[in-house]
């Protein structure tokens, strides 16, 4: 019999740490998101991307099946793309800077990593996002249960800006109103980084990201200058009240036309 080689042990015994790593990781982001989100009523999943990360196709196909299968569904998909991967060969035609600052402000109050596709549900929880078992588990979990407040949100088109009508209810007295500004889809060949020569198919991009302090009133008025290319069909707003502390997202809801 041959003897074993020293590489070899060495291996297995890697695969065997790293298998383990990513079970315990699947059991705690598994009791993490029963703990925060069970019975929020609805889901928020903001996904962080990068066209320059070859491991973020896989999250974008994931998030525009969920957005597909919603259906009348309280789950608002939102995908932000990030400018960090911008440096490394190829700039993201959709990435924002406060996209990044965004995602260091969950990672912060989450005690996570800052990484590309990372998914973050209700402010609340987050998880690598193209793990499609630990996505139907936070929705399911986030949409048991009542919202602990409700927005309503009804817009109207004037030239270029959107002035919506907000109404709010419940405890949240210290929470922001955010408005994000959504194109539904879009295409983009990438001539560079690492994924050269690819083709890929985006959903729920967010173009504009917008937060208003409501000083405790439950209802009012706020304008928005709206993106170029706007339109009715092809794009979304979607609201959301979110604690600025601690995160958390307590209601949300699409604009009303």
């Amino acid at each position: 019999m041959k003897p074993i080689q020293i590489s070899t042990i060495c291996t297995l015994l890697a695969l065997l740490l790293f298998s383990a790593i990513l079970a315990s990781r699947s059991v705690a982001s598994k009791s993490s998101t029963e703990r925060t989100i069970k019975g929020d009523g609805f889901a928020v999943l903001e996904l962080f991307t990068s066209e320059g990360c070859s491991s973020c196709p896989p999250a974008d196909e994931l998030l525009a099946k969920i957005q597909k299968e919603a259906g009348n569904r309280p789950v608002y998909v939102l995908t932000y793309h990030v400018d960090y991967w911008d440096r490394l060969g190829w700039k993201d035609a959709f990435s924002n800077a406060d996209y990044s600052k965004r995602q260091y402000q969950y990672a912060s109050k989450l005690g996570a990593q800052v990484y590309t596709p990372q998914l973050v549900v209700n402010g609340k929880t987050e998880f690598v996002g193209s793990n499609e078992s630990a996505a139907d588990y936070a929705i399911n979990s986030a949409l048991k249960g009542s919202p602990a407040s409700s927005l309503a949100l009804h817009g109207s088109l004037q030239a270029g800006k959107m002035a919506l009508d907000y109404q709010v209810s419940g405890d949240g007295d210290n929470d922001e109103l955010v408005i994000a500004v959504v194109q539904k889809n879009a295409v983009s060949k990438v001539k560079r980084g690492e994924n050269e020569g690819r083709t890929l198919a985006h959903a729920q991009i967010v173009r504009q990201l917008c937060s208003f302090e409501l000083e405790k009133a439950k209802k009012g008025q706020v304008s928005i200058s709206l993106s170029e290319g706007f339109n009715t069909a092809g794009w979304e707003l979607i609201g959301f009240l979110q604690d600025p502390e601690t995160r958390a997202i307590n209601a949300a809801t699409r604009v009303v036309f």
